[in-house]
Parts: C-alpha cells; structure tokens; sequence
C-alpha cells in the first residue's frame, strides 16, 4: 500500500491558518502530517487539531474525526519553536523530547516527538518530528545550544538505527534541520559558507545521519544529484521570486523504508503573496 508522509514548518500556525494552510491540508490529507514551529498555546492547537480532524473524516480518510491522532508539544518558551504529529494510522505510543538533554532547560522544548504508528497492513513505524535550532554565528550561545541539540539527536539516530537493522521498527525522522548539506542545498552557497546552516561544523551532522548512522536523504535520492529542491526561501529582498532559496526540511528514513520510496513533491506557491509559510512542504509517497 502507498503512505503519504509530509512535513513542513508554519512559520506560526495561526498565521498560516489564516493564509491558506487548512486549505492545503484539506486537499492533500497525507497518512502522517510533521508541522514545525507552531508557536502557538495548547488550547490554540487543539481548537485547530480538532478542525483538522473534521477535515480528515469530511474527505473521507478516517471514519470519524476522533480517527485522526494527534500529538503536539508546546515550547516552553512563549511564541517559540512547537512541534505537532497527525496521522490517519493507529498509534501505539508517543514520547517527547530526546532523552539525552536537561529536562529542565526551556530552549530545547517544543523541538523533538515522535510516535510509534501501525500501517492498515501491519507495519510499524517509528515517526519523528524534529525543529533544530536555528543557531546564529554571531551568538556563542545560540551555537551551543544548535550543537547540544545536534549532539542528542544523534543518539537517537543510532539507537532508531540499531532498532530498525535488528528487525525492529523501520523510522523516518523529518522536519526542519536548519542545515543545508552540501553546495546543492541551497543557491547562494558561496556567500554563506560562513554562516549559520551552512557551516562544515553543521553539514558534518548530516554526514554522520547517513553514513554513520545510514539513514537515506529521501529527497535526495528520489531527485538525483540537481539543484535543490529548496524549501525555505528567505522574506528579505526577491530570494523567493528568484529561487534563491535553501533545503533545510529533510525526510531522513531508514534504509529498509527509504528503498520503498516512490516519489516526492515540494509544494512550493506559485507567488510570493500566496504561500502560507516561508517554508514549502515537503512530502514524500511510500509504497511500504
């Protein structure tokens, strides 16, 4: 059976309620829905989760609106970060944030879910929805916490990988990384080859996702060796009307999914005032 996996990040999930975000959702109900920086209160999303939901059943995708899970948490930060999970499929649990950082630092919240889903035809599959931090050059700080955060995600990297090569459940980990990998991820790379997102320092993490821990670049894959597809496309100036834009959302899957990989779209507005987000999203047809 084929699955549909998307993910994107609102840039502020009211804001891109307001601009067209539902609408798309609505036309393209994907089996699993990773939304990054929500940025918004519980009471918020689940006002909007449940409408979500009646979209879900009104499409005919679940039976009843209480079909669709759902999963968010809310950065405990106000007007930062926040991540949320839908999906159509059965989940058997869900857990929050990585197990390696400070439970009691309030910048890393609203950052790392995932949930463990069962497919209509009995496959399990571990699904993580991830907003790194963005960092910034100029701010020792913000730097280290990127790196912390880098840092724990790549125990759980390993320990997704060790699960799914023992047999275990097969995992996709996506969302907005923040890092453009290589030359090909985004269009003015020689301008910022000293800034933040595409610093070797950074890219060396992707390195270590697919050949230490040998997750597969879906995207990547499926496109071949080409420019882009980009993703996020900066506010400022014209980048968006020119493609100037980076690759910073991933779909990270673990080799045994990846192989079943079938085709992926990047769902990018036609014009600057229609896109909802400055991200487009992402989403990627398995036949699992």
């Amino acid at each position: 059976m084929t699955m549909s996996i998307a993910t994107v990040n609102l840039n502020g999930i009211r804001a891109s309620q307001r601009k067209g975000f539902e609408q798309w959702l609505d036309e393209y109900t994907p089996d699993i829905v990773a939304l990054q920086e929500t940025r918004a209160p519980q009471d918020v999303l689940d006002d909007l989760f449940a409408t979500y939901a009646n979209d879900y059943a009104s499409e005919g995708k679940i039976a009843s609106a209480d079909d669709l899970a759902r999963m968010d948490e809310v950065c405990r930060i106000k007007g930062r970060a926040g991540v949320g999970l839908l999906t159509d499929y059965q989940v058997t649990d869900k857990r929050y944030g990585l197990a390696t950082l400070p439970s009691d630092d309030d910048v890393d919240t609203g950052r790392w879910i995932e949930m463990d889903v069962v497919t209509p035809d009995n496959h399990n599959l571990t699904v993580c929805c991830v907003y790194n931090h963005a960092g910034d050059v100029k701010s020792p700080e913000k730097m280290a916490q990127k790196y912390r955060f880098l840092d724990a995600m790549m125990v759980r990297f390993d320990q997704l990988s060790k699960i799914a090569a023992e047999g275990g459940n097969q995992a996709v980990v996506m969302g907005d990384f923040n890092i453009a990998h290589t030359t090909l991820d985004l269009k003015d790379w020689k301008r910022n080859e000293t800034h933040n997102g595409f610093l070797p320092e950074e890219r060396a993490y992707i390195d270590r996702i697919i050949n230490e821990y040998h997750f597969v670049d879906v995207t990547r894959r499926l496109a071949g060796d080409v420019q882009g597809p980009y993703t996020w496309w900066s506010q400022r100036g014209r980048a968006f009307d020119n493609n100037a834009g980076w690759r910073i959302d991933y779909q990270f899957a673990t080799t045994e999914l990846a192989a079943t990989a079938q085709t992926f779209s990047v769902d990018k507005s036609g014009t600057y005032n229609t896109r909802w987000s400055d991200h487009a999203p992402l989403t990627i047809t398995y036949d699992f």
